[in-house]
């Protein structure tokens, strides 16, 4: 998609979700700006509704697929997710009146289940990982005509989340440099590729675990790898984008740069924010964090902007951070 067509598509989708997501705010951070050296501020789309920026490419999918034709939701919609996709789809379901059923493995954690569960929609537990659920939904998707969710395959999820970009520029248009955490890569496409049509120097940099690097790996070997993922603190990251993805060829495109931080390093960062700012992230906003933090010397005298991407995080990981930091 060009540019100037993604641009006026995010800016649609913005008026179009307006009435149910937050305009979340963008503040300077003084301990990261004295830390690197540079002027620091952090978008926290964690206070976003549903406690991460996944609400906003879920909503805005739902409501086109209303706004196209009606009778394409008559019978509901289908997703399947473990985490934010899947609580972010559940409470849109929810408010916009559509039958909801998520789809998630046995492995999923129950604290998880039930918040989806609690904003409306049926759960289905279905194979022990999250490829099975996803191929399960999917397949119960085209045998029902009933629409699927992705998280991040999706033209409209990725304009949805490029309504974060459209914010991060209304209030910081002096930005420099992005850091997003990746994953299936719909949120950082559809935030760089808002950023790059309005402000063409930004530089996107793209941040991951080392249990989990792989759309970095895959952009390096020009297609998608099928990568086994390790244990991370940073699961809604885990995992990368699936075969035929449209959020791939985007992050080819609109990525300038990849860190990869350590597991360590991530716990450090979530710390550090409960700490300094008296805010609770999940370990894929400590991502964007941590990888700040080990490449500042990079960014001297820029004005950076820290994408904070969710605050879901369970307790016992929480425990864990505070008692090895505290």
């Amino acid at each position: 998609m060009a540019s100037a067509d993604f641009q006026r598509k995010v800016e649609q989708a913005s008026e179009l979700i307006r009435p149910h997501v937050r305009h979340t705010p963008t503040e300077f951070s003084h301990w990261l700006s004295k830390l690197g050296n540079a002027q620091v501020y952090i978008k926290w789309d964690s206070e976003q509704l549903t406690g991460s920026a996944k609400a906003r490419g879920a909503f805005h999918k739902l409501l086109a697929l209303k706004q196209r034709d009606p009778a394409l939701i008559k019978n509901g919609a289908i997703a399947a997710s473990t985490g934010n996709h899947g609580l972010a789809c559940s409470k849109a379901m929810s408010i916009l009146g559509i039958k909801g059923v998520v789809y998630v493995p046995d492995m999923v954690d129950p604290q998880k289940k039930k918040m989806i569960e609690e904003n409306g929609s049926m759960v289905k537990i279905v194979g022990h990982t999250c490829a099975e659920a996803e191929h399960e939904a999917r397949v119960e998707s085209e045998d029902k005509e009933i629409p699927y969710v992705s998280p991040s395959n999706d033209w409209d999820v990725m304009e949805g989340q490029g309504t974060l970009g459209l914010e991060l520029y209304q209030d910081l248009p002096s930005v420099d440099v992005v850091f997003v955490a990746v994953g299936g890569g719909g949120l950082i496409g559809g935030i760089a590729s808002y950023l790059k049509a309005v402000k063409p120097s930004i530089q996107v940099v793209g941040c991951e675990t080392e249990m989990s690097p792989v759309m970095s790996k895959s952009v390096q070997a020009g297609k998608i790898l099928e990568m086994p993922s390790g244990d991370t603190l940073s699961d809604g990251t885990s995992g990368g984008a699936e075969q035929g993805s449209v959020a791939f060829p985007v992050c080819q495109e609109v990525v300038d740069d990849w860190v990869v931080v350590t597991e360590e390093e991530i716990a450090k960062a979530v710390y550090e924010v409960m700490d300094k700012h008296h805010k609770i992230v999940e370990g894929s906003a400590g991502v964007s964090f941590a990888s700040y933090i080990k490449t500042r010397q990079r960014w001297e005298g820029k004005t950076v902007a820290i994408v904070a991407c969710g605050s879901n995080i369970s307790m016992k990981n929480l425990k864990m951070i505070i008692q090895k930091f505290g």
